[in-house]
């Protein structure tokens, strides 16, 4: 938790009780929640925790960069803890999403007409697919 403390502080990021519950419940995660899932792990250690707290405070981590902000699941919006440039690919069976760690960017051949108007400063591509456990259950 201090380490958690230390990284925020001097950030201009006020560190409440509920914040530091989500900053630690966020730290190495690679499920890729969405709000709804860090308030519902959240709220079970703090009862009193609100929605909007929750929703506002990974509001504030997207705009400093802390927190990717992730549309692969058109139905809702995901959060990714690692900012670092990534790709993610999205199970259409149980939308499970996972991390792709590839840089395309040498395979992006953009026509002309793109480049022309266009400088090219980050990619970020969506894959899509079924994962082993909701093959396994096709199959069987």
């Amino acid at each position: 938790m201090e380490r958690i403390v230390r990284k925020y502080r001097g950030k201009g990021f006020k560190l409440t009780p509920q914040r530091i519950a989500i900053l630690k419940f966020l730290e190495g995660n690679t499920s890729h929640p969405t709000a709804e899932d860090i308030y519902t792990e959240i709220k079970k250690r703090y009862p009193t925790v609100s929605f909007a707290t929750v929703y506002n405070t990974v509001q504030v981590l997207r705009d400093k960069g802390e927190l990717l902000e992730i549309t692969i699941d058109p139905a809702r919006k995901h959060f990714d803890p690692n900012p670092a440039p990534h790709h993610h690919i999205m199970c259409t069976g149980c939308g499970r999403i996972g991390d792709v760690f590839v840089d395309y960017s040498a395979a992006l051949n953009l026509p002309d007409e793109v480049t022309s108007q266009f400088t090219t400063t980050g990619n970020h591509i969506d894959f899509y697919g079924v994962c082993n456990a909701c093959r396994t259950k096709n199959i069987n």
